[in-house]
């Protein structure tokens, strides 16, 4: 539990430090114009790479965000993938889906419920998949920065499973164990800067806590503008899952570059 905490104060360090560098130029900040109703806004992303020679690695990956603002409503929908091999034994295989609907009460208060998704090859899990509600706050809604917090409650199933390799990495059995239900607490912080009208940077940080497990996720980003369309990104995710079958490693992190496309 420990590793834990230590692991989550680690992950929302960005979040929190972002809220200290942009507060004292908020007040000076232009607030943002209303989003577009009634349509759906999106962006997708998609990286690719391979490396021959002494060795051989190849990986792939991608996703789509929607997002739709009804009056007091707002939908949001997500799906991403990874998919990865090194010297002919996959290494990484991933796929994660997540929904959610907030309304809001006030100009900056919204009420919220989620659900999300998570299938992870290497993880220990063969599966999370939760149901989540409670109440958020926009903290800053400027042209330039965005920061908004959530906290919650809801139920969560999931099921470990024991992976055996052999001494070249590669998978030679799974044992699922039981799936099991719990109660869990959910705290997530959304963050947006541009440094100027090209250059954003983006912090996504989740948090899940249950008895079973406590997943942990902080997402890093910064995308440059080729054109109104495209853009370029560098990206870094870090994983922290507090109880996996033994003897896999608790931390699993993810760099990407990827080309990014508005629509």
């Amino acid at each position: 539990m420990t590793h834990t905490l230590g692991m989550t104060h680690t992950l929302g360090l960005a979040a929190a430090t972002a809220l200290l560098t942009v507060s004292s130029a908020w007040a000076d900040d232009a607030p943002a114009p209303p989003p577009p109703q009634h349509v759906w806004l999106g962006k997708g992303q998609f990286g690719f790479l391979e490396s021959k020679g002494n060795s051989d690695a190849e990986s792939i990956n991608g996703s789509i965000d929607l997002s739709r603002y009804d009056d007091g409503f707002k939908n949001a929908f997500y799906v991403g993938g990874l998919y990865g091999k090194s010297a002919g034994i996959v290494s990484a295989e991933r796929l994660e889906a997540r929904g959610q609907s907030n309304y809001s009460i006030t100009t900056h208060a919204f009420v919220f419920g989620g659900l999300r998704y998570e299938h992870d090859l290497f993880d220990g899990f063969q599966y999370q998949a939760s149901l989540t509600t409670g109440f958020g706050y926009t903290f800053i809604d400027s042209v330039d920065d965005k920061l908004a917090g959530q906290l919650g409650a809801g139920y969560r199933r999931l099921r470990p499973e024991t992976i055996t390799k052999d001494d070249s990495g590669a998978v030679v059995s799974r044992v699922p164990e039981d799936a099991t239900g719990e109660a869990i607490a959910t705290a997530g912080i959304d963050y947006l800067h541009k440094f100027t009208p090209t250059t954003t940077l983006t912090n996504k940080f989740l948090l899940e806590h249950g008895s079973a497990n406590t997943l942990s996720h902080d997402e890093i980003a910064l995308a440059v503008k080729m054109s109104s369309k495209l853009a370029l990104s560098v990206g870094y995710a870090i994983t922290d899952n507090s109880n996996p079958p033994a003897p896999l490693k608790k931390v699993d992190t993810v760099t990407t570059v990827n080309l990014v496309f508005s629509f």
